[in-house]
């Protein structure tokens, strides 16, 4: 029996952002008889790292990057993370950490282990191009990710995948409403622009319409979110949820979702609220930006020009004026896709295939 290829993902935290899901998905949908996986992360916090240690893998609360500075003392401490990589011999590195830290990367090539990481958020530095450099492989999630590496040809672009078995419509009945019901599900800070969607629909003086927010909404863009509201004469339309653990049941319950993303240089990765939400084959509007254009690339009819809300009202009032009909075809279209293109099948198999070359003598 040939041996099992061992990898280890490092991930800073599974508290605080979505790549974490990504990393539970993928470790859990692994064929565990080629690979034995490990999971370095930063701290214990947060309810869904019970879900993590769940998996019944080893989790090591070890933090596998350092500063840089000072600069004369770094091979010190990153001989500290090369001897954890060592001791526990592993075959590849996956690195899921958010930042451009490169050190990890240093510690890896420094014992020759494989290093490899997944660029999940637009944006390119000094530091993000050290630590391409330094990378065997590097993962992108969206197209416009690969021109950041033009001299690399050890890339390839993996979409991430989705549960289209779990996020989908078929668990839920839909009950009868009077009202057209908009859903928005977001981490609520300033460059999602959920004021973008709410001065769109006071443009269209519409007391049919409701929007519903799912986020943390205690934070100060929250708060400011609920005095736009109230200034504009929306409180009664507009409901803040929350950050709730299951969007599927608001999803459902929706006839549009819309993701407005600022364009002040934010570039979304690939947002997967957005994947969640066409697989619960609703209508999707979404902000003409990378990322998003990605996932909808196509149905640009789709997109409105970020920060638009005039444009945004004009293709809220267009699919609003649809027959119940049109919006479930497009709905039924938009599920396809994700089928087609995002499933957590395609996403585990072409993981297995790059680990699997990545080791080959």
């Amino acid at each position: 029996m040939n041996k099992r290829i061992r990898i280890l993902f490092t991930i800073s935290n599974f508290n605080t952002a979505g790549s974490g899901k990504v990393v539970y998905d993928l470790v859990h949908g692994l064929d565990k008889s080629k690979f034995d996986v490990h999971i370095a992360c930063g701290d214990n916090k947060g309810a869904f790292f019970k879900t993590v240690e769940a998996l019944g893998v080893p989790i090591h609360i070890f933090e596998t990057k350092t500063h840089y500075r000072p600069y004369y003392s770094l091979l010190f401490r990153v001989r500290r993370i090369s001897k954890f990589y060592k001791t526990h011999n592993f075959d590849i590195v996956h690195s899921w950490q958010w930042s451009n830290d490169w050190t990890e990367a240093l510690a890896a090539r420094l014992i020759g282990i494989k290093w490899m990481y997944t660029k999940k958020a637009m944006g390119f530095n000094k530091h993000w191009k050290i630590k391409s450099f330094l990378a065997n492989f590097i993962v992108t999630i969206n197209d416009e990710m690969q021109q950041y590496f033009p001299n690399k040809n050890a890339q390839k672009l993996i979409p991430l995948g989705i549960d289209t078995t779990y996020y989908s419509p078929e668990h839920f009945s839909k009950t009868q409403s009077n009202s057209f019901r908009i859903i928005t599900v977001a981490n609520l800070v300033p460059v999602k622009g959920i004021e973008v969607l709410i001065h769109a629909i006071h443009r269209l003086n519409d007391s049919d319409i409701t929007l519903d927010i799912l986020g943390d909404n205690t934070n100060d863009y929250g708060q400011e979110l609920m005095q736009l509201c109230g200034r504009l004469g929306l409180s009664g339309q507009v409901v803040f949820h929350g950050k709730q653990a299951d969007v599927r049941p608001y999803i459902v319950q929706s006839d549009m979702y819309v993701i407005p993303t600022l364009d002040q240089g934010r570039k979304e990765g690939m947002p997967m609220a957005l994947v969640e939400a066409m697989c619960m084959a609703i209508p999707i509007l979404g902000s003409n930006i990378t990322g998003i254009n990605f996932v909808l690339k196509e149905f640009p009819e789709l997109l409105f020009p970020a920060e638009n809300a005039e444009a945004l009202s004009e293709k809220i009032k267009y699919i609003k004026g649809l027959d119940l009909e049109s919006r479930h075809q497009i709905g039924e279209k938009l599920r396809q896709h994700c089928i087609d293109h995002f499933s957590m099948e395609a996403f585990i198999s072409a993981h297995e295939d790059l680990y699997t070359k990545l080791v080959k003598p």
